[in-house]
């Protein structure tokens, strides 16, 4: 990888930096890292997951268990919120990021940037919120021993995978730590630099691959598969339950969403988006930990040529980790999720922006745009060489939003500490085993209703 030349941060603030770093070991001791105790957490795991199903449409709740049960990979993709409370029983840094809140392994992924560039980033932002850095360390190599024992894979690969993600995680923390700011934010890792860390021997054709898989993930490919002419006039087709019309609910909210919306927008996509008329909406099931938010596929026509926008416009509650934090600065989880957004990733899609009606939050974003989202069991066999370059991805988003220089020295270069996320990596997924049963085991007895999750 091609790095710049440090332009250099003024001298008198590297020692001070790297000293709160080194500070905060005494507040979370680095020899605690890997260590996991059950008894000390502090709540119930399935308690703490049918807890959020407040806010959620009461008619998709057997979808969400249906899927979570599945297997414990589903389950921690969902659990979040468990995951959160497990955290912040823990001690832990003062060492503030702009969390992503979710990123395990599968919330990496590659889409088209504004100037048409595939990068690879961070990919989902619905429990973003300032909080402690490790925080996304320990989600993310937890999420890749789930990932690896749900594929198959032995735990010597697992453990492969997680000291390669938490290395590159290390070391481009420290090297960030060295580059100017601006150097920082123009950073990005686009599918060239993927394709490298996935097959340096063959990254060329790998390349080519992911090209071609974005470009039928587009608007006009999604046109292509997801929509009907009916009477002359374009339909998104459904696939009940998972995509329905069944929105006369909430049409008058879906309408006033769509036009508070563009108040959140730069004043030159907003006149963009005037360009465009709304043709049809449906209601989807997406994901697993979302499942039962309000989620709205809209098809938007421009008015001179008929091409389509699909925009995705879908419910954001509050952040899981808000109760241990405190709330955001934002007045809505809809601009929480955006902002995140726009401060974690490299390159955003231009048509985010929030709204809200009737006590819902809402933001909104393109649909698939070139969105290539890894898929568990195509990734496993390259699992290490992938947290690889997620681990890179990771330290750019910390390095934008915290202080790299003092996380580095926190972390500091001996083997022992990562051998302590290691450690807490597998110790976690164990526990995450623990809460999958008994989420099947009330699934299976009926006091969790639960349905098919997918197709």
């Amino acid at each position: 990888m091609n790095t710049p030349i440090a332009n250099g941060a003024a001298p008198e603030a590297l020692p001070s930096a790297r000293d709160a770093g080194k500070a905060a070991r005494k507040q979370a001791p680095r020899s605690a890292i890997g260590e996991w105790n059950p008894d000390g957490r502090g709540h119930d795991a399935l308690e703490t997951i049918l807890a959020q199903n407040a806010i959620r449409d009461a008619a998709l709740l057997p979808i969400r268990h249906g899927r979570m049960a599945a297997s414990p990979w589903s389950y921690y993709r969902g659990a979040a919120a468990v995951m959160a409370a497990d955290l912040a029983s823990a001690p832990h840094t003062d060492l503030q990021v702009q969390l992503c809140g979710d990123a395990h392994v599968l919330n990496f992924g590659l889409w088209r940037s504004p100037e048409r560039n595939l990068l690879f980033d961070l990919r989902d932002f619905d429990e973003t919120l300032p909080g402690p850095f490790e925080w996304d360390v320990k989600r993310f190599l937890a999420s890749l021993v789930i990932l690896a024992d749900s594929n198959g894979l032995p735990p010597s690969a697992a453990r492969e995978a997680v000291r390669r993600g938490f290395d590159s995680y290390r070391a481009w923390t420290g090297t960030y730590a060295t580059w100017a700011e601006l150097d920082v934010w123009y950073d990005n890792v686009d599918v060239t630099q993927l394709a490298e860390y996935l097959a340096p021997d063959h990254e060329h054709e790998l390349e080519l691959q992911i090209e071609k898989r974005a470009d039928k993930r587009s608007q006009r490919g999604s046109l292509k598969k997801l929509t009907q002419l009916v009477d002359g006039s374009r339909q998104i087709t459904e696939d009940p339950p998972y995509r329905t019309h069944a929105v006369a609910d909430y049409a008058t909210q879906l309408d006033a969403i769509i036009s508070r919306y563009r108040a959140s927008i730069p004043d030159h996509i907003a006149h963009l988006w005037s360009r465009y008329d709304l043709v049809d909406a449906v209601q989807q099931v997406v994901g697993v930990g979302s499942v039962g938010m309000r989620v709205f596929l809209t098809l938007s026509e421009e008015r001179r040529t008929g091409d389509a926008l699909f925009l995705q416009v879908k419910q954001a509650g509050p952040s899981v980790y808000e109760q241990f934090v405190g709330a955001s600065r934002y007045p809505t989880h809809g601009e929480r999720v955006v902002q995140g957004q726009r401060l974690i990733q490299a390159s955003t899609d231009m048509f985010v922006g929030w709204t809200s009606i009737e006590g819902m939050d809402y933001y909104v974003r393109q649909f698939r745009d070139g969105k290539v989202i890894p898929d568990g069991a195509a990734i496993a066999p390259r699992l290490p060489a992938f947290a690889e370059a997620c681990g890179h991805v990771l330290a750019r988003a910390h390095a934008r939003s915290g202080d790299a220089l003092a996380i580095d020295g926190y972390l500091g270069a001996a083997p022992r500490v990562a051998d302590g996320f290691t450690d807490f990596a597998f110790a976690y997924a164990e526990q995450n085993r623990r809460d999958h049963a008994q989420l099947a085991a009330a699934v299976e007895s009926g006091t969790v209703p639960a349905a098919p999750g997918w197709p």
